[in-house]
């Protein structure tokens, strides 16, 4: 018998905290199901499989994230948005580190069409981006700058990566500005597939 109140959402919930708590990948069925006093097979009626699982959490987290993200850069534009972006996503990684890990796992493309929270995470950052004049593709690539700039420095800071006496947040704040200027000099494509530098 599935203990009244158990519920996808409930569940996800939990196994979001629980990534928190001891890591997104130590995340299983059987340990959401001591956490709740119920067999395994009674999360079955609400979540298909562990992959299932981690969509759900990929979404919430997602959600999460974004939620943070959109209040910091709130009436902000060019690098006083690009600054909040920035500190929001990595507060976010460095706080909740298996929701964090939740938002790098790769999603079926079928699924991420019908995400309100993939749209949503979507449109604040390309519309970030577009105030320094960016279309595609140069969009696309200026995006895949940002991840991989701040998913490196924070998957960094976490494990204690960065031995230098230098203050993290002094070279945080220097990588931001650095970003800055980039996309403010973008080396655009043209159509003929050249790079126009400004």
């Amino acid at each position: 018998m599935v203990r009244a109140g158990l519920t996808p959402d409930r569940i996800t919930a939990a196994a979001a905290d629980l990534a928190d708590q001891v890591g997104f990948e130590n995340v299983t069925l059987s340990a959401l199901a001591r956490h709740f006093g119920v067999k395994d097979a009674s999360l079955y009626s609400h979540v298909r499989n562990l992959q299932d699982l981690r969509t759900r959490m990929a979404f919430l987290a997602g959600g999460e994230l974004i939620d943070r993200i959109a209040a910091a850069v709130a009436g902000r534009a060019g690098k006083d948005a690009l600054a909040a972006f920035a500190g929001a996503y990595r507060e976010f990684a460095l706080e909740r580190p298996g929701r964090y890990a939740a938002t790098q796992i790769r999603i079926d493309q079928s699924v991420v069409a019908d995400s309100p929270e993939l749209r949503r995470t979507a449109e604040i950052t390309y519309g970030m981006l577009r105030a320094y004049g960016l279309e595609e593709p140069d969009l696309t690539d200026a995006v895949r700058l940002l991840r991989s700039t701040f998913h490196g420095y924070c998957a960094l800071e976490a494990t204690g990566g960065f031995g230098a006496p230098r203050d993290v947040q002094r070279s945080w704040d220097q990588a931001v500005d650095a970003l800055h200027i980039a996309l403010e000099h973008w080396p655009r494509e043209g159509e003929n597939g050249e790079k126009n530098h400004d």
